[in-house]
Formats: structure tokens, sequence, C-alpha cells
């Protein structure tokens, strides 16, 4: 069996217990007929397993039962119509109260430890590519997008703004920070009225895997689809700017006009407004943003669009 785990606080108090999971990871494995080396990946909110060099195992507990049906149907829509292999979902199931998802695995190193090791020309390379797929990414058009969370971008939005101050409070943002927020927002419009689109919402160096080959380095994997959402685009790109180009202006250009900006669309109200989805993104963490981010020239939150989105 797993231990229960219908509250954040049960799942906080086991989610390392390899003694309590892994009799129900074995038990999942025989299920399938399964056998081979079993190894918990290291990172993750969630208890993920490689099986052997072709499989991996991901578990869902109770209380983020959802994320389940999310990350299986995703990963169905995007199989094959992205440049960057994605997980192949090979089963799923229920066992002892959780959820799981059995995918094939996907091989490379993560982009975080190999970044500084891979030239410049490679990282611009690189930007660009993840640029095209996350274009084809936003692209796809499927039943799922009709039900996948929010159901309505816009309120969705507003309830985020509403929350927001209160939300970095928690995180540890200062309070000089937290004043800014509200002046910032109301100067930065989010009123989005094209169609939602499929978004992954945590494009990040720890979800891309990379390898390098002949020609240099590619992206060889995009993993992580649990926390996927319907909406702007625009969304997606925030955080791309704090956790993939991070901070890099010539790096965050290049994915930008492959992804289909065009060049006088690259300026101070695109950066301003990247950073406002940042600030309402349903995980933000702005102190942690500063901290990821190179020094700002002041301490204002225009200073920081241009130093974490800027592309001049």
């Amino acid at each position: 069996m797993l231990p229960p785990a219908s509250t954040a606080a049960e799942l906080a108090a086991i989610r390392r217990d390899e003694v309590a999971l892994r009799p129900g990871v074995d038990a999942i494995l025989a299920s399938h007929h399964m056998s081979g080396d079993v190894v918990r990946f290291a990172d993750g909110s969630l208890p993920v397993y490689a099986i052997g060099d072709t499989h991996v195992l991901k578990l869902y507990p109770p209380v983020f039962a959802s994320e389940r049906e999310t990350e299986a149907s995703v990963l169905s829509a995007v199989a094959g119509k992205l440049s960057i292999p994605t997980p192949r979902v090979e089963g799923i199931g229920d066992h002892g109260g959780w959820s799981y998802v059995l995918m094939s695995r996907l091989h490379g190193e993560s982009l975080s430890a190999a970044w500084p090791r891979i030239p410049a020309r490679d990282r611009e390379r690189l930007l660009a590519d993840l640029g095209k797929a996350l274009a084809a990414l936003h692209a796809i058009r499927a039943p799922l997008l009709d039900t996948l969370a929010p159901p309505d971008w816009g309120a969705f939005v507003a309830g985020q703004r509403t929350n927001v101050v209160e939300h970095q409070r928690s995180k540890g943002l200062g309070e000089a920070w937290l004043a800014q927020i509200p002046a910032y927002l109301e100067s930065v419009p989010l009123d989005f009225t094209g169609p939602r689109v499929l978004l992954h919402t945590e494009v990040m160096r720890e979800h891309l895997l990379v390898r390098e080959g002949e020609h240099g380095w590619e992206l060889s994997g995009l993993f992580d689809f649990e926390p996927a959402m319907c909406g702007a685009p625009e969304y997606e790109l925030a955080s791309v700017g704090v956790f993939v180009s991070c901070g890099d202006a010539r790096l965050l250009r290049t994915l930008l006009l492959a992804y289909g900006y065009r060049e006088d669309s690259l300026d101070e109200t695109l950066a301003r407004r990247l950073l406002a989805y940042a600030i309402v993104h349903r995980y933000s963490n702005l102190r942690w943003y500063l901290e990821r981010l190179p020094p700002l020239d002041a301490p204002t939150l225009d200073a920081l669009a241009v130093r974490g989105w800027g592309t001049i």
C-alpha cells in the first residue's frame, strides 16, 4: 500500500520516505510485469522513479489526484507534435488511493546542469529551438483545450491580481517591493482576448533535457506537464524569462523571434507585460526571482522588467 496523503501536510511528511513509498512502487511495477533498476529522481515535488533506461513512473497522491488526469491527457495531446521529445504515456492507473502514470523515459542531461559547459553559439541555437517548440505547443488544437483549467481566463487573472500582494508576502518578499505591486499591475493591461492555448506553465532549464551531438548541443526532452493550463501565450513566456534566459536579453530576443514575434514588438511594453504575468503566475515567487536574476540597476519593478524580460 501507499501511505495516506490527502492533505499537503501529509504529503510533506512522507514525500521523501522511501520505506513508506517503495512497497507501493514495487506493487505497481509488478502489476505491469515490469522489472529492472528502480531509482528515485532527486528533484521534483512528486515522487518520480526511473525504471531502468526505458520507463518512468510518476506518482500522484490523493491531494493532487487531478494532476494525473492533466498530465496524462496533455502528454497524449502533444505526442509527436513538438520538435522536442516528450514522454509517451505507457499506462495509467490507481493504487492504494494514489494514481500514477507510467511513461517512456527521455534521455539527456538537465539543461540547468549542462548550461555552464554549453558554448554561446549553442545556447542561442537551443533558445531558438525552444522558441519554435513553444510556438508549436501553443498551436495545438484539441478537445483537451475545452477541459483544461481555468475555464475563464479573465476571471483567473483577476483573482490572481486580487490576492497577489498577500501571496508574495507569504513568499518572503520585502515590504518595499510589495508596495509597488498594485500600481504596477494597474499600469499594465492584461486583457487577453485571443483564443486560449495549451500552456506548459513551468518551462525552465530544470524541465528541459539536452545532449551533445555531432553538430553541437540539442534539446532532447521537455517534461513535467502536470501543471499545464489553457490560457494566454505570454503567461508561458513569463516563466521563460526568469527560468531559461535568466536575464540574458540576447537569448530571450532569440527565443521570442523564433517563437514568431516581430522585431518592432520586442520593446519595454512587452517586457513590462511579461513581468506582470510573472507576478500573477500561479506559482509566482518574486523574492526567488530577484535572487535568480542578475543584479538590478534600481530596486523597482520597472527595473526588474528590463532585467528579466528586456530584449535589448
